[in-house]
């Protein structure tokens, strides 16, 4: 009988399991070539020789070196694979999110690197599903912003300039009953906007549900929509969203209590980060959670200058 891998299940148990360099690679390995078949990520040749001593394959084919981060979110990390792993398991199994402040106390790296770090591990939490939700779906849309009375008299002068919504960030939700959860920045509430996110990712047919916001008139003639009108209630029957309305209260528990302040450039990372907790959350354990983060860390890439927005000025400096 095959001897089952040993994999960690807790907290404790990971941050056990990849302090230990060789089980750390192993592990990270098993996660990236699946096969055993290692492949380089440059030329996809499995032509190479491996440098036991320091962790890399050489490839004959295009005489280049490669580690395992070659082409996931961890290339030219500095920070070794235990940490990455460590705050993966953190940042998809806390309900409520977890703060580069925590992050850089707990792994002992710096609040800039913690926060680097967090960024490109949303990147691989992110959906991109094509597959349309049928069946009942709400759709719903509420405004991400700090609150006024929670802001010094200066920023608040600088950032305030009108009342309500005004300086908010438009969210947009679309909840399928029993099912996942898909949120996206929005330019605004107008009827063209919000119609098109519908039909990209409701298929036509299927029970919808919303709110009295006139921007969802019309719908009817390609789904079976009903409306709820809040000023009179919030249920009737099945008609309500407030499916969305939990969601919302916890996507904000989780800005206002953990994160504290999100500039609207990068909301939709924690957008991305949220969903994936909440469409993971059933029948599946931590460490299935994980996992499914994990194998999604290849071929995609995030760099500091793009997250800070300095990538047009780096290649304007390069010129």
């Amino acid at each position: 009988m095959e001897k089952r891998t040993e994999t960690p299940q807790t907290l404790q148990e990971a941050i056990a399991y990849f302090a230990d360099p060789g089980k750390c690679f192993e592990y990270a390995v098993k996660l990236r070539w699946p096969s055993g078949k290692v492949t380089c990520p440059r030329c996809d040749s499995d032509k190479h020789s491996f440098i036991s001593s320091r962790r890399i394959w050489f490839c004959k084919n295009c005489e280049r070196q490669f580690t395992m981060k070659v082409g996931t979110i961890f290339e030219d990390s500095p920070l070794g694979m235990d940490k990455w792993m460590t705050a993966m398991w953190l940042l998809v199994n806390c309900k409520n999110g977890i703060s580069s402040c925590e992050i850089a106390r707990d792994l002992g790296i710096s609040q800039k690197s913690a926060w680097f770090m967090a960024h490109r591990l949303r990147l691989a939490m992110q959906n991109g599903s094509f597959k349309k939700l049928g069946g009942e779906v709400e759709v719903d849309e509420t405004f991400i912003g700090g609150k006024a009375r929670n802001m010094h008299l200066a920023k608040k002068q600088r950032r305030i300039t009108g009342c309500g919504t005004v300086d908010k960030v438009p969210v947009m939700g679309i909840l399928k009953r029993g099912g996942e959860v898909r949120t996206m920045v929005v330019d605004n509430r107008k009827k063209k906007t919000l119609q098109v996110e519908v039909n990209r990712h409701v298929r036509a047919g299927a029970a919808l549900y919303s709110d009295e916001l006139l921007s969802y008139e019309g719908l009817g003639a390609k789904y079976a929509h009903q409306v709820i009108d809040h000023a009179v209630s919030y249920v009737e029957g099945n008609i309500h969203t407030n499916g969305l309305e939990n969601y919302w209260a916890l996507l904000k528990r989780g800005i206002a209590g953990t994160y504290v302040s999100v500039e609207p450039f990068h909301l939709f990372r924690y957008l991305d980060e949220q969903a994936f907790r909440y469409n993971n959350r059933k029948d599946m354990t931590d460490a299935e959670r994980f996992e499914l983060a994990m194998g999604d860390v290849f071929g995609k890439r995030v760099t500091f200058s793009q997250l800070t927005g300095n990538e047009q000025f780096d290649a304007r400096q390069a010129n």
